[in-house]
């Protein structure tokens, strides 16, 4: 059997996708042992704190082991696929299948430098991580461990064995046998697993084996009560009451980043928000308008066009917003350019993509970068570097039938829009009360910077551009 120290075998492993990114959740094999890759084929992907990405394999091969199954959350740096390479690829006859918690890792040292080209995502180089996997303690048998694995690979697969295995409880001194995501979910939920019946194949504990472990028994109460003395369960109440109440989904990825930031922001920058309800009749008529124009055949024309038009509009008679604040140098650092950030909401969670250099773009090219920024999001294929670098953001609250809201500025920025839902009201317009298209907007900005004169100068411009949009030509 080859190993995966044989020269002829190479590691790829997890770059460092995002600029910084330590981790990274495998969300999709394209590949299993035995299929043959070529130089630049894709062949996972996976997902950072920012975006979903698609990993390419650096060289020609064939695949001789996947060191984790999807849904496994991995550090930059850790090897992930084991290709057979030159000589090695004829080994993939019988591709090694490794248990990750049973293999340790290699070495530098010990792990052969890759020939060719460096496996790295175009724009981004890997970073290296001192991270190590400890060798699995207890594990003596490399026949069982070898078993155990192929039970992980065939259960990657989504191949069982041909008969269930009869579950059992670990014997003393092995370490219960699970898969990365099912460890990270006991230990989220405070289960030792040395305490829990597998049920999975080979006696590998699986997802619902540790649910299991924590759902109170038939007849017990939560709590330390004895059986003997808790009530006995209503007809109205079955035993799994308690339990069905509740679903908790882990933290990771996109929405953690998310959580993150928005505490980070909160908490730093103070928030000030204003509000103003403008009549955008005009603006609608526009939108409609520009639809039957033939420069914008094919382009994305809606009411966001011209609302963030109108905010470039406002930046640049009101630069200063335009800000950052520089907390080591004490410094406000004001931008000569606008990456204007659209908050998208995905499965994923909230992203918010920027169109770098949006004030130097036409209205039509403008309408171009939206249509490109929006359907990119809800593919789930917006890259990092597209969610870098934003200077201000507009969110558009209004496509749920909100009103308005007080948005969070967006970490590293000083001003965000929130557009509220455009409805029909009665208006005042030229002394009587007619139906007119209205809707609120909500900018919130850092008070260190952007104090509330230039704040509500920049507001009021927005206002006054959206109920006028020829103002978009006289004040250009």
């Amino acid at each position: 059997m080859t190993t995966m120290t044989d020269s002829s075998v190479r590691e790829f492993k997890m770059p460092d996708v995002g600029e910084g990114l330590t981790e990274a959740e495998i969300l999709k094999w394209y590949v299993e042992p035995g299929d043959t890759v070529t130089d630049g084929q894709v062949v996972c992907e996976v997902e950072t704190a920012k975006a979903a990405v698609e990993l390419p394999i650096p060289y020609d091969g064939v695949v001789r082991a996947l060191h984790f199954p999807e849904g496994s959350t991995v550090d930059v740096g850790t090897s992930i696929i084991a290709v057979g390479v030159g000589d090695g690829a004829a080994a993939a006859a019988e591709p090694v299948q490794e248990a990750v918690a049973d293999t340790p890792a290699t070495t530098e040292a010990e792990e052969p430098k890759p020939e060719g080209r460096q496996p790295v995502l175009v724009g981004y180089g890997v970073s290296t991580s001192s991270t190590r996997r400890r060798p699995r303690k207890g594990a003596k048998d490399p026949a069982a461990a070898q078993e155990v694995s192929a039970a992980i690979q065939a259960e990657m697969n989504g191949h069982g064995p041909a008969t269930p295995a009869t579950p059992a409880a670990p014997s003393a001194g092995d370490r219960p046998l699970a898969k990365p995501p099912v460890r990270k979910l006991a230990k989220d939920l405070g289960v030792d697993l040395a305490t829990v019946v597998p049920s999975g194949p080979d006696g590998v504990i699986t997802r619902e084996d540790v649910h299991a472990a924590v759902a109170p028994a038939p007849g017990e109460a939560s709590g330390a009560a004895p059986a003997a003395l808790a009530p006995a369960p209503s007809p109205a109440a079955p035993a799994s009451y308690d339990t069905a109440r509740e679903t908790r989904v882990p933290v990771k990825g996109v929405r953690r980043a998310t959580a993150a930031a928005m505490v980070g922001s909160a908490f730093t920058a103070p928030h000030v928000t204003e509000f103003v309800t403008v009549d955008v009749t005009r603006t609608m008529k526009l939108v409609e308008e520009l639809k039957q124009d033939k420069e914008y055949t094919g382009l994305r024309v809606n009411p966001l066009l011209l609302i963030s038009k109108a905010l470039l509009v406002a930046i640049r008679r009101n630069p200063e917003v335009n800000a950052s604040w520089d907390e080591a140098a004490q410094e406000i650092v004001v931008k000569h350019y606008v990456n204007l950030g659209i908050a998208a909401a995905t499965p994923r969670g909230l992203i918010v993509p920027n169109i770098k250099d949006a004030q130097a773009q036409t209205l039509p090219q403008l309408a171009g970068s939206l249509g490109e920024l929006v359907s990119t999001a809800r593919e789930g294929r917006t890259s990092p570097a597209a969610m870098q670098g934003g200077t201000v953001t507009i969110t558009n609250v209004g496509v749920f039938g909100v009103d308005t809201g007080t948005p969070i500025l967006n970490p590293g920025e000083s001003a965000i829009l929130a557009v509220g839902a455009i409805k029909l009201q009665p208006w005042v317009h030229k002394g009587k009360v007619k139906p007119r298209q209205v809707t609120t907007l909500a900018l919130s900005f850092d008070h260190r910077l952007v104090d509330g004169e230039l704040g509500s100068k920049v507001l009021a411009d927005v206002a006054a551009v959206l109920e006028q949009p020829k103002r978009l030509i006289s004040w250009a």
